[in-house]
């Protein structure tokens, strides 16, 4: 079975040296041989219109033979049919463009810039310029051109930060250096948070017709049962990840807590040797660069364990670097898509049953403790951290020692 991509040039390739007739009849039966919403599907892929492929079809269908004598007949005489549209109004192709691509042709104040630009609004903004024109034919026109519909990509990531790529450099060498020496290397975060009740996830499941399960229609949060807040530890070395989730505030001290908690229950069977940690991190949130509290409980963690702490953190706006976002958060959604997170107990066995071909297991609990939010961290405090900042950007790269 053939690939669409495949099948795409396969038609590209072919098309061009069959008649207008010949055409019609290998699409039709191209379609036919395909199955339900082969139509659809191949007038696609062909960048022609269904009713071509519907006429086909009929032909295919037909009882009625051609007669000897049109055997080896031109369909048309030369320069018969009705010329195309490109061919007929050779200045609405133009038109098209400036309509579909103003920034790139120059035209800031095109009439659609501000609205969706669908195959009817295109063939009614022309239709005002004069230009008869189909909207089923300005669909084949733009493919011609090599338009195609598009999402937006997310690529911009703010302005640019002195020592970006040397930062990321020194977080993979660092991280190298430790999983040689047999030290284990952790990438932390927060995931979003989650409303915990009756409500609507995003994504489908299967169920039988008719027993899709029935979910609340409004967002409203759930003072009762409020908000899941899961905070993850991925192990690199040994693709295991931790989750603990939480009910409060998504704090440093919530942080540093979920670490500790991996520690115990995954960490020190792995790695009890061991006698210093990396962390990598991003820069914001609960384990921010700036976070004395974060620093704080990190030297507490570190005096309970005897672990020389090593923390790592990303650029501003980089955040989507963090192995942790694509090696367990990302399928951990995907587990639970379309199941409403009912309970903690809920979303703590969906975290824990999560899992991957490439061989990821996750592990989870609650986390029930209250965690205060905008408790301070004073001078003296501060200076009772055993901090030690790196030579190369000491604001994103430290050790904390016990």
């Amino acid at each position: 079975m053939l690939t669409d991509t495949q099948l795409q040039n396969k038609y590209r390739m072919l098309l061009p040296h069959l008649d207008e007739k010949s055409a019609r009849l290998f699409l039709a039966s191209e379609a036919k041989s395909m199955g339900r919403g082969a139509k659809v599907k191949v007038a696609k892929l062909a960048g022609v219109s269904r009713a071509r492929i519907n006429k086909g079809i009929e032909e295919l269908e037909s009882s009625a033979k051609p007669h000897s004598s049109e055997k080896g007949k031109k369909i048309r005489t030369s320069g018969g049919g009705r010329k195309s549209q490109k061919e007929s109004q050779p200045e609405m192709v133009k038109a098209l463009e400036l309509i579909v691509n103003p920034h790139t042709l120059g035209d800031p104040m095109n009439p659609l810039l501000w609205t969706s630009k669908s195959l009817r609004k295109i063939q009614a903004e022309l239709k005002k310029q004069n230009f008869n024109v189909g909207h089923v034919t300005i669909g084949e026109i733009l493919k011609s051109k090599d338009y195609s519909l598009q999402g937006n990509k997310k690529t911009h990531e703010g302005g640019d930060v002195a020592d970006r790529n040397e930062q990321f450099e020194y977080i993979n060498q660092a991280a190298l250096s430790f999983i040689k020496e047999g030290a284990p290397v952790i990438s932390v975060d927060c995931k979003k948070k989650e409303l915990i009740g009756n409500y609507k996830n995003s994504g489908t499941e299967w169920h039988k017709k008719g027993e899709a399960p029935n979910v609340k229609v409004y967002d409203f949060i759930d003072k009762d049962l409020g908000k899941a807040v899961p905070y993850g530890v991925y192990d690199m070395a040994n693709n295991l990840g931790w989750v603990s989730v939480g009910i409060s505030k998504d704090t440093a001290e919530f942080a540093v807590n979920s670490i500790r908690t991996w520690w115990q229950q995954m960490g020190k069977e792995l790695y009890g040797q061991a006698n210093k940690l990396l962390i990598t991190a991003d820069g914001g949130g609960s384990n921010s660069s700036r976070s004395r509290l974060w620093k704080k409980e990190l030297q507490l963690f570190a005096s309970e364990t005897g672990l020389e702490i090593k923390v790592c953190h990303f650029p501003p706006g980089t955040s989507k670097w963090n192995k942790i976002e694509h090696r367990l958060f990302s399928f951990i959604s995907k587990n639970w898509r379309g199941k409403p997170l009912e309970s903690l107990e809920v979303i703590v066995n969906l975290i824990a049953n999560t899992t991957t071909e490439k061989g990821l297991k996750v592990k989870a609990s609650a986390d029930e403790k209250e965690y205060e939010k905008g408790l301070k961290v004073t001078d003296e405090e501060l200076k009772n951290i055993k901090l030690k900042l790196d030579t190369f950007r000491g604001n994103w790269n430290y050790s904390i020692y016990p």
